[in-house]
C-alpha cells in the first residue's frame, strides 16, 4: 500500500506547539459510533467528483479515505462537502493543514496519518497522535499496520505478535488497522494466515479496548488472482467473525503503477464500474444492516470446524451444540464467531468456510428455537429463524458459497 510520509512534519509541530506529556482523558479519543466499510484509494477530484461520490453511497460505503486524489484544501472541502451530503465519513490527508486548522465537521472522522510503519517510527507516532488529540479532539488519526507475511527486518521486532504488541503500547491508537491479502489459488491457500492476522488483532484490540479494522483485496496484482465474489464475500465475513468493526476494500479506484497491469478494481482508471461493483454493493448492503449489531457485539470466541472434527466437541460452549449434514453435502467445513451483545444476548456468527461450495448443514442450537432470531441481512431487523428445508428432520440452514448469518439468542 502507499505510504503516507506525514512523520517528520507534524513530529516538529508536536515537539514545538504541545508539551510532551500522555494524552490520556477519555474525552480527546476517538469513539466509533458505525460500521466502516470504507477503502484504499478514492476516485478522482475533478469535474466529475459528484457523480462519482453519489456512486460510492450508491454501494453502500459508509466510509472514504482520502489521500490519493484529494489532496489541496479546495478539493478536501470538496470532499467534505460531499461526504455531508451522502451520509458518508471521511479519513482526509492532514498534511495541506496547519495542525490547529485540520478540518473538524461531523464528516470528518479524522485523517490518514501512516501506512505501514516500522517499530523504530512507533515512538515519532505517538507524538503525532497525541499532537492530533489536542488539537482535534475525538478526531482519529489512522495508522496501518503491515500484515503478518511481512519480513521481520520491516517489522522491526522479533515476531508479528510483537510488533503489534509493541504499536499497542508505544503509540495507544483509537483504531487498530492492518492489511492482509490472502492467496485463492489452487495449491496456495492463504486463507489460514489471513486468520491467524485477524486473531492477533482480535485479541490485542480486546485487551485494549479498541476497535480493530482490516484491509482485503479486491483486485488482480502481483502475484494475485483476481477475486470472486465468493472469495470477497469469504474475506469480509470472515474479518466480521473474528470482532472486526470495519472492513476496507483494496482497491476502491484502480491506482496507477507497474504493479496493477490489469487493473479492476471496484472502479477501473477509466472511470467505469467493473463486475466489483455490483458485488461489493451487495456485501456492502448486508453489512450495513448487520452493523448496528456488529457494533454491540464485543467478541467471546472463534472456532473453525474442519471436516475431521467432532461437531460437538468444537462447538462446545458455544450457542450451537452441534451441525450434521446430509451424506450428499460436502463435509462440515465452518467458522463460528460467538459475541455478547450489550444487552446481554448471545450471538453467533455462522460463515461456510469454503468459496467454492454451498453449505446446507442441520443446526443444532442449545436453546429453544423460540428464543433464537436471525438478523435479516435484507433488513437489519430480527427475525424468527426459519427451517430452509422444512420437509427434513431437523433445522436445515442454506448458506451460499463463504456466506455468514448472524444468529442473536435470548438468554
Amino acid at each position: 500500500m502507499r505510504r503516507f510520509r506525514f512523520s517528520a512534519w507534524v513530529t516538529a509541530v508536536a515537539f514545538a506547539v504541545f508539551p510532551q506529556c500522555d494524552s490520556g482523558a477519555q474525552g480527546d479519543r476517538f469513539v466509533q459510533d458505525r460500521f466502516v466499510i470504507g477503502f484504499w484509494v478514492d476516485p478522482p477530484a475533478d469535474e466529475k467528483m459528484p457523480g462519482r461520490y453519489q456512486e460510492i453511497a450508491d454501494a453502500n460505503f459508509t466510509l472514504v479515505l482520502g489521500g490519493f486524489s484529494t489532496t489541496t484544501p479546495e478539493q478536501i472541502e470538496r470532499q467534505l462537502d460531499l461526504c455531508r451530503k451522502y451520509d458518508l465519513k471521511a479519513l482526509v490527508l492532514p498534511t495541506p493543514y496547519a495542525v490547529d486548522a485540520l478540518p473538524a465537521g461531523p464528516e470528518c472522522w479524522g485523517y490518514v496519518l501512516r501506512d505501514e510503519p516500522g517499530a523504530s517510527d512507533f515512538p515519532a507516532l505517538r507524538l503525532e497522535v497525541d499532537a492530533f488529540r489536542r488539537a482535534r479532539p475525538g478526531k482519529l488519526a489512522l495508522i496501518n499496520l503491515f500484515p503478518n507475511y511481512c519480513d521481520l527486518k520491516r517489522l522491526g521486532t522479533g515476531s508479528y505478535e510483537e510488533h503489534v504488541a509493541c504499536f499497542m503500547e508505544e503509540v495507544r491508537p483509537d483504531v487498530l488497522c492492518m492489511d492482509h491479502y490472502p492467496l485463492f489459488k489452487p495449491g496456495q491457500d492463504g486463507r489460514q494466515a489471513y486468520c491467524d492476522n485477524l486473531d492477533v488483532m482480535r485479541r490485542f484490540s480486546l485487551a485494549n479496548g479498541v476497535p480493530f479494522w482490516n484491509f482485503f483485496n479486491t483486485m488482480p496484482f502481483g502475484p494475485h488472482t483476481d477475486p470472486t465474489e465468493a472469495q470477497l464475500r469469504w474475506q469480509v465475513y470472515t474479518s466480521l467473525a473474528y470482532g472486526a468493526k470495519g472492513v476496507l476494500y483494496f482497491c476502491y479506484y484502480t491506482p496507477l503503477g507497474d504493479e496493477f497491469p490489469k487493473g479492476g478494481a471496484i472502479i477501473g482508471r477509466d472511470g467505469r464500474p467493473t463486475r466489483h461493483y455490483d458485488q461489493a454493493k451487495r456485501i456492502n448492503a448486508e453489512l450495513k444492516n448487520l452493523g448496528p449489531f456488529l457494533m454491540k457485539a464485543t467478541s467471546t470466541g472463534i472456532r473453525r470446524l474442519r471436516p475431521e472434527d467432532d461437531p460437538a466437541q468444537v462447538l462446545a460452549g458455544t450457542p450451537i451444540e452441534t451441525i450434521s449434514r446430509a451424506p450428499e453435502d460436502p463435509p462440515n467445513d465452518y467458522l463460528i464467531g460467538t459475541f455478547e451483545l450489550t444487552d446481554g444476548r448471545a450471538a453467533v456468527l455462522l460463515n461456510n468456510y469454503r468459496t467454492e461450495y454451498s453449505a446446507w448443514p442441520t443446526v443444532e442450537f442449545r436453546a429453544d428455537l423460540g428464543r433464537v432470531m436471525e438478523v435479516s441481512k435484507k433488513t437489519g431487523i430480527g427475525v424468527s429463524i426459519l427451517d430452509d428445508s422444512p420437509d427434513m428432520e431437523g433445522l436445515q440452514l442454506s448458506f451460499d458459497a463463504a456466506e455468514g448469518r448472524l444468529f442473536l439468542i435470548t438468554p
